[in-house]
């Protein structure tokens, strides 16, 4: 079924997580969203129990991946990785800011080396983190300075999109007008909240500069996934986007 209001502009602002454990369950979801989502996020879980045979998949069929591995080694390590998940057709790729501008940098020059190589976006705080989760690991700063503090070391080392909660958009989209914003932690007005800490209803973090809304639960564990997908892909538009 095809979304009744699509528009290419809207649509491609919705990426839905595919957080399930194998390549059946994935791709049965995937079949029953058909016409509405463009984007889908291939994370550990899926990951690590299909491969790169999952993107495969889903490139085959004509959708676009978001490669959600959060890359944090050495730099040449992640360089390697970088280039493994282009040949992989992954278009967008993340890696951590917290493993520093030496790594970030690495990762740049990979696919600066690569055609059609993914966007590389650096996941700053992750929006399961609260101040409390912070202080636990010895991190003192509140969580939008610490995204502020990281988004800057990934902007330096040439990276130009990032991850970060709809509570941090706003600033991050006034600092760097040119970045690529990519907004986890996105609840519908009414949904459970999980184990989420810094949240955000879609029409709210589009408005406040996101680029791309990253949604799992809310849509794969609602009995109607694409009337779930439209939902959201409406209060996608409620906030202007065409």
């Amino acid at each position: 079924m095809a979304w009744a209001g699509s528009d290419a502009g809207v649509r491609e602002r919705l990426i839905v997580a595919l957080d399930v454990p194998d390549a059946e369950r994935a791709l049965g979801l995937v079949e029953r969203m058909d016409g509405v989502v463009q984007w889908f996020k291939i994370g550990l879980e899926l990951y690590l129990s299909e491969g790169n045979s999952m993107i495969a998949a889903l490139r085959n069929k004509g959708y676009s991946v978001f490669l959600d591995l959060k890359l944090h080694d050495i730099p040449n390590t992640v360089a390697g990785a970088v280039q493994s998940a282009s040949r992989a057709g992954a278009e967008m790729l993340t890696l951590h800011a917290g493993g520093g501008p030496a790594m970030m940098a690495a990762a740049v020059d990979a696919a600066a080396a690569i055609e059609d190589a993914p966007l590389l976006l650096a996941v700053t705080v992750l929006t399961s983190m609260d101040a409390a989760q912070m202080q636990a690991v010895g991190l003192n700063d509140t969580p939008a300075g610490q995204v502020l503090r990281l988004a800057r070391t990934g902007w330096e080392a040439g990276i130009r999109g990032f991850v970060a909660s709809a509570q941090e958009a706003g600033p991050m989209r006034q600092e760097y007008p040119d970045a690529t914003l990519v907004i986890p932690g996105i609840r519908p007005a009414g949904a459970s909240v999980g184990d989420q800490k810094r949240v955000a209803t879609p029409e709210a973090a589009m408005a406040a500069g996101a680029d791309y809304l990253v949604v799992g639960r809310p849509i794969t564990r609602a009995a109607d996934p694409a009337a779930a997908a439209a939902a959201i892909l409406e209060e996608i538009r409620g906030a202007g986007v065409r």
